[in-house]
């Protein structure tokens, strides 16, 4: 049994890149170790939040990525990434991280998961609830937090029955079509469907061909309206899949999703007067906020959050979960003071060393970010 030390989100920040994987065309796996022996202990489906000096005049770049990889095989994580036209951070991974690297992580984090009940620290004890009936929807790189709850019920050899439905726009495009392939021959619960828009040219397709819509999930799932349903990909497929669960009647409170666009901003509401975190300041009170290198300004009501009002500004600020979960805003805080209530997307550390979430944080009074 492995005896190292568990990775502890507060004070282990490192990750060693030990292999690269290809996927598909414009898909890799990335395999990570820690410098020193280290146990990882998550919940299948959660991200870890990747720092990187990339941006110009190396500028930290923050973006958040699902583990692909199961907490049931301890000793390494893995991402699975798309490279997308014009990502910073996705295109720099494909183009340069190599084995042998390091690169500055936080987490892992996040609330989506069908273990949600389990104990990350012990992978044998995950799912305590007894059997289940799952339907997983994954489309394209959306795949990889389904696939890491699907490894970790084969590895557990869960008497869960599970029915995988994955969508790609072609047969070159399918993220782990072999291995879901290999798996459900394996394990008696598990069934794999596979969906392309459009055949190959290049290669014979046999599986369900056309886009993912109502009759074909009723002809694949029929007693879909029984099934806990786990969805994860491009906004519009997921408004889709959410469409035909309605249409066939399936219970929306036994209905999760899971779609961070970590290349893009995600605006974040105002904070509501009466749910404003402890220590703000009575409703009607306005700020400054001001940015040290883009030398933007704009005002920010004690009733909001300074992503809320950069984003009513017309200020472009980098942002993705907007809940204080992920840390892709991470911004140091300059001067100034503010009430943060995150959800573990920045370490105590960091918060003693001046850094702050945007997305989770109101004005105290006037604030200068180092931005």
């Amino acid at each position: 049994m492995n005896t190292a030390p568990l990775w502890s989100a507060e004070t282990d920040d490192t990750l060693v890149c030990v292999r690269v994987r290809p996927e598909t065309h414009d898909v890799k796996t990335f395999v990570f170790d820690a410098p020193a022996p280290r146990r990882f202990a998550y919940l299948p489906g959660q991200f870890v939040t990747l720092s990187l000096p990339i941006g110009p005049g190396g500028e930290v770049l923050h973006r958040c990525y699902t583990l692909s990889s199961s907490p049931t095989r301890p000793d390494r994580l893995s991402i699975t990434v798309k490279r997308v036209p014009n990502g910073r951070v996705s295109n720099w991974l494909h183009d340069n991280l190599r084995p042998g690297m390091r690169v500055s992580a936080n987490g892992p984090a996040g609330e989506f998961s069908c273990f949600a009940e389990g104990d990350a620290a012990q992978p044998w004890k995950l799912g305590g609830k007894g059997p289940q009936s799952y339907l997983f929807i994954s489309g394209g790189s959306g795949i990889t937090p389904v696939m890491s709850m699907t490894r970790a019920l084969v590895d557990l050899a869960s008497e869960t029955d599970i029915v995988f439905v994955h969508a790609a726009r072609s047969p070159a495009d399918l993220i782990f079509a072999d291995e879901l392939l290999l798996l459900a021959r394996q394990h008696p619960h598990l069934r794999v469907a596979l969906v392309c828009e459009h055949p190959d040219e290049q290669r014979q397709w046999t599986g369900y061909t056309g886009r993912l819509d109502a009759a074909l999930l009723q002809r694949i799932v029929p007693n879909l309206a029984e099934r806990e349903v786990y969805t994860c990909g491009p906004a519009p497929f997921m408004a889709a899949v959410r469409g035909m669960l309605v249409a066939a009647g399936h219970p929306p409170s036994r209905y999760r999703e899971e779609s961070f666009n970590f290349e893009s901003l995600a605006p974040s509401p105002a904070v509501p007067v009466g749910d404003a975190p402890a220590g703000s300041t009575e409703a009607g009170s306005t700020y400054r906020v001001s940015l040290s290198r883009l030398g933007d300004q704009y005002e920010c009501r004690s009733d909001q959050s300074l992503l809320a009002a950069a984003v009513a500004a017309g200020v472009r600020l980098p942002a993705s979960c907007s809940t204080g979960l992920c840390g892709t805003c991470k911004t140091r805080k300059l001067s100034g003071e503010v009430s943060m209530s995150h959800k573990g997307g920045i370490r105590q550390r960091e918060i003693d060393q001046g850094w702050i979430l945007p997305c989770c944080s109101i004005p105290l009074s006037d604030v200068v970010l180092e931005r």
